[in-house]
């Protein structure tokens, strides 16, 4: 009979605006053993993802929201302490879903209701697991999927907004790895002082800055080919104000929302029309088919030093609620992570 004890975030209340600790519930409860067919997987690294709001509230979505009373839902590296599950030995360390929990089953369907199995990495591991919660797993893909989308050129000029985030920072990188011209928004001086220094962009926009819309007219002067969005709102407003004829927008996300559904739209959509612009939205969940693509092109990259990536990690599973706080006020530099226990 199994005595691990397993402590999980449950969902306790639907947010109204920004999540509150009182919206989860973290629990203790004992984790059975697993039957034939599953593995116990224990969690090392959390993602920490803007999503995660998404999932909390009972807005249409992607995914349908988490029932109240469930683990919360969410992507990490973690490792396999019993199994009984060939593909899945003990010891082996995996990307899947664990939830918002130390301990979890692998066929723990509640926690991601389409199919997306736990996934053993290579071993010997060919970068610190912490970067398979971000930069060459889910967060990487998206860049890599949505530069492909936008298809930068030479010449081009390229808005990356949320430029010091997980997905934004390596979007804008590889943007101008394509010979485009990169703005970035981001807040505060000091991310933006890195977004230019560390990682290459040409420019960067304070978004808390009085002057940040004249400012990003200067940077932008000949207009703008390709946005990559992820913040929406204002920002994407006066991104929208200087597209050129036949720019792509490329739609990540809209965090700007996130904690206003319904209250926060777009004032000049119609400059799609205007401009002959295209908008394409995607998500990552489309194209899991390419993350070995994506993960050998980003990994080269990084061990030739051609791409810089960014964590935010903080210790201990009951730390995950302020670090999904911190994502939605834009406080982390890069990927957030939560690190709720060491591979071995």
């Amino acid at each position: 009979m199994s005595t691990t004890v397993n402590r999980v975030y449950r969902l306790k209340s639907r947010p109204e605006g920004s999540p509150v600790a009182d919206n989860l519930e973290l629990v203790e409860e004992i984790v059975p053993d697993p039957e034939p067919g599953q593995a116990l997987v224990r969690t090392c690294y959390l993602s920490v993802d803007p999503t995660t709001r998404v999932w909390m509230s009972d807005y249409r979505g992607y995914m349908p929201p988490v029932p109240l009373g469930e683990v919360m839902r969410g992507v990490g590296v973690g490792q396999v302490e019993k199994s009984r599950r060939d593909d899945l030995p003990e010891g082996a360390i995996v990307l899947g879903w664990p939830g918002w929990q130390e301990y979890c089953l692998t066929n723990e369907s509640s926690l991601v209701p389409l199919e997306f199995p736990f996934l053993p990495l290579p071993d010997p591991l060919p970068a610190p697991p912490s970067a398979f919660a971000g930069v060459l797993g889910h967060t990487g893909l998206t860049a890599h999927v949505g530069i492909d989308i936008g298809k930068p050129h030479p010449g081009d000029t390229a808005v990356v907004s949320a430029a010091a985030g997980a997905v934004g920072s390596i979007a804008g990188q590889l943007a101008k790895a394509a010979g485009a011209t990169v703005v970035g928004i981001a807040g505060g001086h000091q991310k933006c002082r890195h977004v230019v220094d560390t990682l290459g962009f040409d420019h960067c926009i304070d978004r808390h800055a009085q002057s940040w819309r004249e400012d990003l007219a200067a940077a932008t002067p000949d207009g703008i080919d390709l946005d990559f969005e992820n913040v929406g709102g204002e920002i994407m407003d006066a991104v929208l104000l200087r597209l050129n004829v036949g720019a792509r927008v490329v739609l990540c996300g809209m965090i700007a929302a996130y904690n206003r559904f319904g209250s926060v739209g777009q004032h000049d959509i119609i400059q799609f029309v205007m401009q002959r612009a295209s908008l394409h939205g995607f998500l990552v969940l489309d194209h899991l088919d390419r993350v070995a693509e994506a993960g050998a092109h980003l990994g080269e990259l990084i061990a030739a030093g051609k791409l810089h990536y960014d964590e935010t990690i903080v210790d201990g599973l009951e730390k995950a609620p302020d670090a999904l706080s911190q994502i939605l006020d834009g406080e982390n530099l890069g990927k957030m992570i939560v690190r709720v226990s060491e591979t071995l």
